[in-house]
């Protein structure tokens, strides 16, 4: 794609993207310093850092301990082989991005704790951070890092490398989410920053632009050279399409292949009351659970996957009304409850918890921010068993209690919001949430032989909770209440 053409669809769609910004028909991520209830605001006076394992619901026979309570609101993290931990915060402007921790008591909680990075904060939704062949990946909103690790060293001593530079403004839904293969290749997401491509201008119904201007460039993944420094996007080579924003991604060593779970898109009441009600709006459409191979198309904006009928199907802005199949594009391996926001992904690879975990699939659910009438939902750590290399359709409950409510009325009400996933060399899984920065170590000293369909009972019926259940179109309805 030559340069100016590539500016002009970028233009287009960033155009649209601010027309629709007009219309107030966005999602956000920002978080509020502050709760916005008397509900909310009394379990942030609730301290957690004593309660059975950081106040967290696991399986009878895991564990978990805090490993800091606080580091300021963050996204992803990393764990190195010695346990040094590195996060990456959330700080729009200034300098040192980056945060490492580290434990000299053996005592499971960092005594260390220091904040480092010689290069510019450029939004929050700056989101990497990883461990790769020696160095420590991280990316900003528009830019991604590289830093050799000193081994015995906490703080890199190298300067960071510029590997990636995104040239265009930003605009939402901006984070940089990697993944590796074993051949020197650095999978990038660019999301897109509308909803689906709508056409502001149109008169009526609103209407989605078709084609989408710029799809290959915002709605994508890329490929690019991991050891080449200064690439810009045209440098790579676009791996697959029709993915509108994506966080959680993971390359899966045991398939070699990459996976991801897309935030779907919002608005469907909004665009077309005529076809779906608000409940409709709060339940559809999927998070979408994909094995991503080169080429594929899995339909963004055109469509949209409905987890209840199993089927894709057409957007009603492209002439949709609810029950128009559409099969020409890549279905995901499967459907996820809506807006919960999938904001990490990791495969297991450890032999520390039973066998059942070893290559199935953690994900991090952020929570749903726009769900109302009806109570928001997710906030929990969720778990994919994976059968013969391939996902068995249902998801586990694996870590709850990060909200402190059952029935959350608005973002704000959760008290900590799960963020980001990391393996320890032992085989521990470390959970981070975006509000306060806490992190959480999950062990298991239960007995592997014993684990089984009674402990897995106990965490399935958390699904009952208001924040986990589908809600109830008339009882759940908080608008008459």
């Amino acid at each position: 794609m030559s340069r100016h053409l590539f500016i002009l669809l970028f233009s287009i769609i960033l155009t649209a993207c601010q027309d629709g910004s007009k219309n107030k028909e966005t999602t956000s991520e920002k978080e509020p310093v502050k709760p916005s209830t008397k509900q909310s605001e009394a379990s942030e006076k609730k301290s957690d850092i004593n309660e059975p394992n950081g106040g967290l619901y696991l399986p009878d026979g895991f564990s978990a301990r805090v490993v800091v309570d606080s580091v300021g609101p963050s996204r992803h993290i990393a764990v190195n082989d010695n346990g040094d931990i590195y996060v990456k915060l959330r700080k729009p402007e200034g300098t040192h991005g980056n945060l490492a921790l580290r434990d000299t008591t053996g005592d499971g909680k960092a005594d260390i704790i220091k904040t480092f990075g010689d290069y510019p904060n450029d939004g929050t939704f700056a989101t990497e951070m990883r461990i790769h062949n020696g160095y420590l990946y991280f990316s900003s909103e528009q830019i991604v890092y590289r830093q050799k690790l000193t081994p015995g060293k906490l703080i890199p001593e190298s300067k960071p490398e510029v590997i990636l530079i995104d040239q265009f403004p930003k605009r939402w839904h901006n984070s940089k989410s990697l993944a590796f293969d074993k051949k020197g290749n650095m999978y990038v997401t660019f999301s897109a920053p509308t909803n689906a491509c709508e056409n502001f201008n149109a008169e009526g119904q609103v209407k989605g632009m078709k084609p989408c201007p710029g799809l290959e460039v915002l709605g994508s993944i890329w490929k690019f050279d991991e050891n080449r420094t200064n690439q810009i996007q045209q440098d790579g080579e676009m791996y697959a399409i029709g993915i509108r924003s994506m966080v959680a991604f993971s390359w899966n060593n045991k398939d070699n292949s990459l996976y991801g779970v897309q935030h779907g898109r919002d608005y469907l009441h909004n665009h077309a009351p005529q076809y779906y009600s608000k409940w409709h709006q709060a339940v559809l459409p999927a998070e979408e659970f994909m094995k991503i191979e080169q080429g594929d198309d899995f339909g963004w904006p055109y469509t949209y996957y409905d987890h209840f009928k199993n089927k894709r199907l057409v957007a009603p802005e492209y002439g949709g009304d609810g029950s128009m199949e559409d099969d020409k594009y890549k279905k995901p391996l499967m459907g996820l409850p809506a807006h919960w926001a999938p904001n990490d992904l990791l495969f297991y690879k450890g032999d520390l918890f039973p066998s059942r975990y070893r290559n199935g699939a953690f994900i991090a659910f952020h929570g749903s921010m726009n769900r109302a009438p009806y109570p928001q939902a997710g906030y929990i750590v969720a778990f994919i068993p994976f059968k013969e290399g391939k996902p068995t359709g249902e998801w586990e409950v694996f870590a709850d209690g990060f909200a402190k409510v059952d029935t959350i009325v608005s973002m704000p009400d959760a008290k900590y919001r799960p963020m980001g996933l990391a393996e320890g060399k032992d085989g521990s899984l470390y959970i981070s949430e975006s509000k306060q920065g806490k992190i959480w170590r999950i062990g298991f000293n239960g007995d592997p032989k014993q684990f089984g369909e009674a402990q897995l009972q106990k965490m399935e019926e958390r699904k009952s909770a208001a924040h986990l259940r589908t809600p109830d179109k008339i009882k759940d309805d908080l608008s008459t209440k």
